[in-house]
């Protein structure tokens, strides 16, 4: 469902001042419930008092936070020397064991470097230099009959298919860069589109509510245009009846004086002094068109209920139909922004894959060479 308690700065706000005024009338409350001091009232010496000292404290805080602050500043600066004069020492210390490793220590100078000395087979010569070399012996099992005297062009051969293969090897590796680089460019891409769906959805949220809180304020100017037009009415009723109130008493019998009060109601010629005041048809009538407009009027008002609560129904179900119409719309973009990113998702693994199988391979084919490990024990760190 459609979220409409997000908490945004406004709230945040109205919440902040909410809770302000809480406190303050708390605040307000113990100092008016207190009947000590609204009766009694408060110690000004003992107030100023404490004000002195506690002004007191806080300037001795103050300095002994100063002397503490100019004694870290001195601290830090005799720090920082010492670390910087340790610094230099040890530099100056490793240039004189290099020096010294250098001019006293090399490895030329070892009595076994030539166990390991890289350039071992270089230096010495092969077991066979020419077919008539006279170290070949018998027994040496250095030269046979049958033997292939292409050697030297299968060498050069070699030599170039290993040039090539070298330059495959490049080219593969300069390509699974590109394909890396592309890979990196194409979730770039998606990180990009996915934060401008997000934006897209927030805000279609915030014209979805933004259209609420318009119907609710129209359906309220119409509520209370309506409840001003009743009121209106109530008073000009109430109007229309203290009017017929006041005619009725200044023209009732009872101030006109009217000599037929005096007819008694056992005989039309008998007069009681109790001044009887009896009903002429006219007088009924007039009552009965009373009760009648009462009537109308009782008939107007529960019309009037009637369309009140058939508006109220009408606006209820037609905020109801807009907020399933704007959550179903954005459940659909939810569930295509979901696909879109499936689909990427899996693109791209596809192509994590692709790249993870192409670096295995080469990591494979490609073995470690003499360059390789005459990088290491090159200096002491």
């Amino acid at each position: 469902m459609l979220n409409l308690f997000i908490s945004l700065p406004k709230d945040r706000r109205e919440a902040a001042k909410i809770e302000k005024a809480r406190q303050y009338e708390e605040t307000r409350k113990n100092r008016i419930f207190n009947p000590r001091i609204r009766l009694i009232g408060v110690d000004k010496d003992a107030l100023k008092k404490q004000m002195a000292e506690k002004k007191a404290r806080d300037e001795d805080e103050k300095a002994r936070e100063e002397a503490h602050r100019l004694k870290l500043l001195r601290d830090n600066e005799i720090a920082l020397e010492l670390e910087k004069e340790v610094v230099k020492r040890r530099r100056k210390l490793d240039e004189e064991i290099n020096e010294f490793r250098l001019q006293y220590q090399r490895k030329e100078d070892r009595r076994d470097f030539d166990l390991y000395d890289p350039d071992y087979l270089k230096k010495s010569l092969p077991a066979r230099v020419m077919d008539d070399d006279p170290r070949l012996s018998i027994s040496g099992a250095q030269k046979f009959e049958g033997e292939d005297m292409e050697a030297n062009k299968r060498k050069k051969y070699q030599m170039e298919q290993q040039k090539i293969w070298l330059q495959q090897q490049i080219d593969e590796r300069i390509q699974a860069e590109k394909d890396k680089k592309l890979a990196e460019f194409a979730y770039d891409e998606m990180v990009l589109a996915r934060d401008e769906r997000s934006k897209q959805l927030e805000s279609l949220e915030n014209e979805c509510k933004r259209q609420l809180d318009e119907a609710t304020a129209r359906f309220n100017q119409a509520l209370s245009a309506e409840q001003a037009t009743q009121r209106r009415m109530q008073e000009m009723r109430d109007l229309e009846d203290k009017r017929a109130e006041i005619y009725n008493a200044i023209t009732g019998d009872f101030l006109t004086e009217n000599p037929d009060t005096a007819i008694s109601c056992l005989g039309l010629n008998r007069i009681i002094g109790s001044q009887y005041k009896g009903m002429h048809p006219h007088e009924k009538e007039a009552i009965r068109k009373e009760q009648l407009q009462q009537i109308e009027e009782n008939k107007m008002k529960r019309e009037a209920e009637k369309k009140l609560e058939s508006d109220w129904a009408e606006l209820s179900n037609y905020m109801l139909s807009t907020v399933a119409l704007n959550e179903q719309e954005i459940k659909k973009r939810q569930r295509e922004l979901n696909r879109q990113l499936y689909e990427q998702n899996k693109l791209l693994c596809m192509q994590q894959r692709k790249n993870k199988e192409l670096t295995e391979e080469f990591v494979k084919s490609a073995g470690a060479t003499e360059e390789f490990y005459n990088q290491f024990n090159k200096s002491t760190r």
